[in-house]
């Protein structure tokens, strides 16, 4: 695993709060209690329904852009039930406290208020955490390759699937794209922006899934802006496209989300060659 001073930071963050978690709540009882849940919802199935579905993030700040928006976690719930009507195929929830404002009791409240999938958005690379967000509702689990070794990410890949949650692989490189492969990933994303320069590339999708087998699901995220994106992001073969800042910050969510939605399902809209 390599990564920058500013991403070791980050890390070393996120160590703390998990560690202060599990003093609460120890590793046998959240695994337990992860055990005793209904049945994730399948998010690969919600990626491959055609088109390229819209996938709001909902979130209250972003490090580089600061408060996006006034939020506390019963209208975080009913915010996602809104997004939903319009169209949404799948609801991410920012769970990082500091960075993002998050919480886990915001994605628990939007897992109650949807019926489509929801991904958690944090940094994951401990299998205490993958039991913690099943257990406040996750279905689709993120995990970095490009900050985690192959036994690592492997090992987090199966922990996820063992609960029935589908593993999303974000990759940026080719050697990460191959140990995303090489771990079973089914679905893989592609984060247009740097994480430590916040430059946003949305060709990468592109160029670093070109051959990719057509069974594994592409979900582009960052660079969302307009209709415009969402059909380009298409047709560099995104299945479905995260999209954070632009739906948090307009005046009107829904609509926001329903014009991107309509976008994505249009019939001009490119669609994957073969279903799984």
């Amino acid at each position: 695993m390599s990564t920058s001073v500013a991403v070791e930071h980050v890390f070393a963050h996120a160590r703390l709060e998990l560690a202060r978690r599990e003093r609460a709540v120890p590793f046998r009882e959240i695994k337990a209690a992860s055990r005793d849940c209904a049945p994730a919802r399948d998010g690969l199935a919600a990626l491959l329904e055609g088109g390229c579905s819209v996938i709001p993030e909902i979130k209250r700040h972003s490090p580089g852009q600061g408060r996006l928006r006034d939020l506390d976690t019963k209208a975080a719930g009913v915010l996602a039930a809104e997004l939903e009507e319009a169209g949404a195929g799948m609801l991410a929830v920012q769970t990082e406290p500091h960075r993002f404002a998050g919480s886990l009791e915001d994605l628990a409240a939007v897992s109650a208020a949807v019926a489509v999938p929801v991904m958690v958005r944090d940094l994951i690379f401990d299998p205490y955490q993958i039991h913690e967000a099943r257990v406040h509702g996750a279905d689709v689990i993120p995990l970095i390759a490009d900050y985690l070794d192959a036994d690592r990410l492997a090992a987090l890949v199966d922990r996820a699937a063992s609960l029935g949650m589908t593993p999303m692989v974000e990759a940026r490189t080719y050697p990460a794209l191959e140990r995303a492969l090489a771990a079973g990933a089914e679905v893989v994303g592609v984060d247009a922006r740097d994480p430590v320069t916040g430059e946003v590339d949305r060709g990468l999708l592109a160029e670093i899934t070109t051959g990719l087998p057509e069974s594994v699901a592409r979900v582009a995220l960052s660079g969302v802006r307009s209709a415009r994106d969402v059909l380009a992001y298409a047709s560099a073969g995104a299945d479905a496209v995260v999209v954070g800042q632009t739906v948090m910050t307009d005046e009107d969510p829904a609509a926001c989300v329903r014009t991107l939605s309509a976008a994505g399902n249009h019939p001009a809209c490119p669609r994957r060659v073969t279903a799984r």
